[in-house]
Order: structure tokens, then C-alpha cells, then sequence
């Protein structure tokens, strides 16, 4: 064995099932909790004004602490940060579910997305240092990238089970038996390569420029959601986020040890798979949004009912992934997968804008919902992989949590930019056709329709920017192709006297 190669873990296979199900938990309490929140709302008599903050208040303190997790895990050990990061989430998955009042409840939202916030980059992290021969990280990536795209749908159905024959604390109970066997499997089984963390100081102006400017974004688009988009205190919001993030950019153009190497993003390819991702996120939120509400207010679902209506894109997300993304990745450039996903995706998304009051589920709803799900799955798992790949180990932290990052703003973003277009669409149609009304229900509900559509179509719109910006930036060869990838000793030798760092062959 050459002398730069790095030892195979022998358990390598094992570790991967406790990293994919600590990463399920996560992507699981994005959405699970959407569907539980109006019992939530009743039993703890939270207003309509407050309970936005359920969601948000989780959405802050984990898009705003990312990359200081992903720095974190870095530092002292991705296995460290990962366990605790597991027995966190848990501690505040219960003070959720025993809360006896809403200030409870929030703040056990916010301590998830705290610890959410060091353990979803450690998961990423711990595969890219475990997973480096092509073929193994593409079936090991494969599988993560599923989890990553499916397990907000698969979060829909828990929810609408746990809710509907249980009540809504076991949407945070169920947190803790996901922690506890990840915590004990990783303890067990999950080894970090040697010589892979990163010594440097913490770049402490770094953590707080970058967390107040992420909050400040996500929090102005929530706001944009509630007050509009000219609103003093919105555009106030964006105005902090903008000065916040450029002057961090500037600080870590300087500092000896950034929070964020600027070579992690700078390089064209990684650049590509956050703007790609992103935007695909924008869009897959806002659906889960608008087809939840469709399918429980105008067909109406039961909760059970609305998360098994999800399956489909579920079963297409893990075919897309494991069975397209895996086999194809080390024979096929990456933007010759993620592209083509993306548009797939969006013509399913094309599918769901001619929803109606009438509209039959197995005839459209269910073509739409597969196509989605194979083209998600499809650019997922490349997009997963290529974000960490040729990445000096030490960096491997914060490379993740910026994949982390990008998805969390793009749902913060989706969520509301999609919720403005709806609501005005909807004004709109109600407005315009009051006068021919036969009926006050029937034309909120038409209304309604009518601005889920118009969402839609902007979803297909920004799908379709995301496979045209993953086929024009990232250029990078098939993973084993070409010239070989170099070592992390090279890669370590290279980024500290030149500040490069090594990539997939182009």
C-alpha cells in the first residue's frame, strides 16, 4: 500500500447505518412537526401570531449556527460532535414534548436547531472522511442523499400517524430512540481517520458575523412572509444580512484561520453544487407546503392520509438516488446527473400546476410526485458527494455544513417567497371573481387553488435555474476518471503553501 493511502475502515459499512439515521432524525423534525403544529397550537393556546415561531425559532438557531458547527466538528473531533450533538437533540427533543406551555416549547425548538446545527455537518463530514474510494462513496452517498431529499416527506407521513392516533409530543418523543441507538452505534463503531481535524484557533469575529448575518437572512425572509417584502423592518433585516455577510467575507479574506476557507467555496465546482442546491430546495419545500394544504383542506386527507398521499416521491427519491445517482456517478459527470434531475423535477413540478378542486390523485398527482422524486433523488446524491469531495480533511467540517447551509436558507427562502406568491394569487383571484360567485366556501377554495398553482409555476421556474447553473458550473470529470484525485497529504501541502486545494479531475 502506498505510503499516502489512507487505511480502510473495516466497519466503515456499519458506521454509515448510525451516520444515515442521525441524519434521517434531522430532516425527519424539519417537517414533522408542520403537521402536528395546529394540536400543538390548541393544546398550549399559542396565537396565530406566535406560532410562525415553532418553525422559526428552529430554522434560526440552525441556519444561523452551521458553519460554526461544521467549524466545531472540525476542531475537536467530528465523532465528539456528533455524539454530542445526538444526546443534545435529544435532552431538547424531550423538554418539546413534555412542554407545558408555548415559551417552553419554543425554546426547546431553538436548543434542537442548536444542536442540529453540530450534528447535521458532523453526519456530512464523518461520510467524506470515511467514504474515499469512487465506487464506495458513490453507494454510500447514494443512500445519504436519499435520506437528505426523502426524509422531509417521509417526516410528512410520521407526522400524520403519531399526530392522528397518538398526539403531537411523540412528534418530538420519537427524536429520542433516533438519538439514542446513533449515539451508541457511533460510540461503538464510527472511527475518524487520524490527522483529519483542524488544530487552528476558533475565528471568533468569523462565528459572529456569519451567524448574525445567516439569521438576519433567514430571519428577514420570515418576516417578508408576514409583513411583505417592502416592510421597514424586512427590508431592515436584509439590509444587516447583507453588511453582516460581506464583512465576514472580508474578515476571512484576512484572518490566519477562517471560520470559512473562502478555497471551499470559491471553487467552481462546490460553488455550483450550494447555488444548485439551494435553489432545488426553494422549490421541494414549497411543494411539501402547498400539497400539504391542498390535500387536507381542498381534497380532504386526514393527516395519515396526506403523508401516505407522499409515498410515491418517496419510493422515486430513493430509486433516483440508489439506483440512478449511485450506478451512474462513477461513469457519468456529475452535472450530467444533476442537470438532467433537476429538469425532471421540475417537469413534475409542471405536472402539479394544473391541480383543481376535482383534480383526480392517481391521474396527476401521482405522475407529478414521481417525477419529482426521481429527478430529486437523481441530483441529490452527486450534489452530496461532489460538496465534500477533494476537500483537505481538515475542512471536511465546514465544507458539510456549507451542503447544511444552502438547503436550510433555501427552505427559510422557499418557504417564504413561495407563501408571499400564493397569498397574493390568491387575493388576487378572489377579488376578481367575487361578483360571479356562487358561493363564499367555493370561491376561497378556487382562490386557494389558484395561488398554490401560481407558486408552483415559479417552483418549475427555479428548478429549471438550478439544472441550468449545475450544468454550466460544475465541469468536474466522473469521480475515478482522468488523473487521480490527490492525497490529503498532498492536499495538505498544497492548501498551506498555495491555498488550493485539490479536486476532481477535469
Amino acid at each position: 500500500m502506498p505510503e499516502t493511502a489512507v487505511p480502510v475502515d473495516p466497519r466503515r459499512w456499519k458506521a454509515l447505518i448510525f451516520i444515515a439515521l442521525a441524519q434521517l432524525m434531522v430532516v425527519l423534525d424539519a417537517t414533522i412537526v408542520n403537521i402536528a403544529l395546529p394540536s400543538a397550537q390548541r393544546d398550549l393556546g399559542i396565537t396565530d401570531a406566535n406560532r410562525q415561531w415553532v418553525i422559526t425559532a428552529y430554522a434560526l438557531a440552525f441556519g444561523g449556527l452551521l458553519l460554526f458547527g461544521g467549524r466545531v466538528a472540525d476542531l475537536f473531533g467530528r465523532k465528539r460532535t456528533f455524539v454530542i450533538g445526538l444526546v443534545g437533540f435529544a435532552v431538547a427533543s424531550a423538554l418539546g414534548g413534555a412542554a407545558a406551555d408555548e415559551a417552553v416549547l419554543l425554546g426547546a425548538r431553538a436548543l434542537q436547531g442548536v444542536f442540529g446545527a453540530l450534528l447535521a455537518p458532523s453526519a456530512l463530514s464523518l461520510l467524506a472522511v470515511t467514504f474515499t474510494e469512487a465506487k464506495e462513496r458513490a453507494k454510500a452517498f447514494g443512500i445519504f442523499g436519499a435520506i437528505a431529499g426523502g426524509g422531509g416527506a417521509v417526516g410528512l407521513i410520521l407526522g400524520g400517524v403519531l399526530t392522528e392516533y397518538m398526539n403531537w409530543r411523540w412528534t418530538f418523543f420519537v427524536n429520542i430512540p433516533f438519538a439514542v441507538v446513533a449515539a451508541t452505534g457511533a460510540l461503538l463503531v464510527i472511527r475518524e481517520p487520524a490527522g483529519s481535524r483542524n488544530p487552528a484557533r476558533l475565528d471568533v469575529p468569523g462565528v459572529i458575523l456569519a451567524t448574525l448575518g445567516l439569521v438576519s437572512l433567514v430571519y428577514g425572509f420570515t418576516r417578508a412572509e408576514s409583513d411583505g417584502w417592502l416592510a421597514g423592518p424586512t427590508l431592515g433585516l436584509f439590509a444587516a444580512a447583507a453588511v453582516l455577510l460581506l464583512t465576514f467575507v472580508l474578515v476571512e479574506s484576512k484572518v490566519k484561520a477562517p471560520l470559512l476557507p473562502l478555497r471551499v467555496v470559491a471553487e467552481r465546482n462546490r460553488a455550483g453544487v450550494y447555488a444548485s442546491l439551494g435553489l432545488a430546495v426553494i422549490g421541494m419545500f414549497g411543494l411539501f407546503l402547498f400539497l400539504t394544504y391542498y390535500l387536507q383542506i381542498v381534497k380532504g386527507y386526514t393527516p395519515v392520509e396526506t403523508g401516505l398521499a407522499f409515498l410515491p416521491m418517496v419510493a422515486g427519491m430513493i430509486t433516483g438516488s440508489t439506483q440512478i445517482g449511485a450506478r451512474l456517478m462513477t461513469r457519468v459527470r456529475p452535472r450530467l446527473l444533476m442537470a438532467p434531475g433537476f429538469t425532471v423535477a421540475a417537469l413534475g413540478m409542471l405536472v402539479l400546476t394544473r391541480i383543481d378542486l376535482d383534480t383526480s390523485y392517481p391521474a396527476l398527482i401521482l405522475p407529478g410526485f414521481v417525477l419529482m422524486g426521481l429527478g430529486m433523488g437523481t441530483a441529490f446524491m452527486p450534489a452530496m458527494s461532489l460538496a465534500t469531495h477533494g476537500v483537505q480533511p481538515r475542512d471536511a467540517g465546514v465544507a458539510s455544513a456549507m451542503v447544511n447551509t444552502s438547503q436550510q436558507v433555501g427552505g427559510a427562502i422557499g418557504t417564504a417567497l413561495l407563501n408571499t406568491i400564493a397569498a397574493s394569487a390568491t387575493t388576487a383571484y378572489a377579488t376578481s371573481h367575487a361578483a360571479g360567485a356562487r358561493s363564499a366556501d367555493l370561491l376561497k377554495l378556487q382562490a386557494m387553488v389558484h395561488g398554490y398553482s401560481t407558486a408552483i409555476w415559479w417552483a418549475v421556474g427555479i428548478l429549471a435555474l438550478a439544472g441550468a447553473i449545475a450544468f454550466t458550473l460544475i465541469t468536474t470529470g466522473r469521480p475515478g476518471g482522468g488523473s487521480p484525485v490527490a492525497s490529503s497529504d498532498d492536499a495538505a501541502a498544497v492548501a498551506d503553501d498555495e491555498g488550493r486545494i485539490p479536486v476532481l479531475a477535469h
